[in-house]
């Protein structure tokens, strides 16, 4: 799901190319305030973070690389990169959302470009 979805923060579940069994866990920034905290300060993530409305990010003050994938409406991945810690992304025009996770993760989910993920979340059972 992605076009004319109506995010909000919370919790779910990443469909990746890999299949990984149940999908993979993410969490969904969708305010101000849970996009711009987004990684920093922790020492990890155990998923995914989902910035959505949000086309570039940055890594100054984080404490671990991450792997990022632009996603276009669609979610369909339109560009990916790994940053170190105190780096400056350039933003991606054609990106309405943002994921990241641990560097090195997107290799292990089969993400990359031109792949089409999905987010299921607990409102959309109902």
């Amino acid at each position: 799901m992605g076009r004319n979805r109506q995010w909000q923060c919370g919790t779910g579940r990443l469909g990746v190319p890999t299949g990984e069994p149940g999908g993979v866990a993410v969490e969904i920034a969708a305010s101000y305030g849970t996009r711009r905290r987004g990684l920093l300060g922790r020492d990890g993530i155990a998923g995914a973070l989902l910035l959505t409305r949000c086309n570039c990010v940055h890594t100054v003050g984080m404490r671990f690389a991450i792997d990022v994938a632009y996603l276009d409406r669609e979610l369909r991945v339109v560009d990916l990169h790994t940053l170190v810690p105190g780096r400056l992304a350039l933003p991606r025009l054609r990106a309405r959302h943002v994921l990241e996770a641990r560097a090195g993760a997107f290799a292990g989910w089969g993400v990359e470009v031109g792949a089409v993920l999905t987010v299921s979340t607990a409102g959309d059972d109902a």
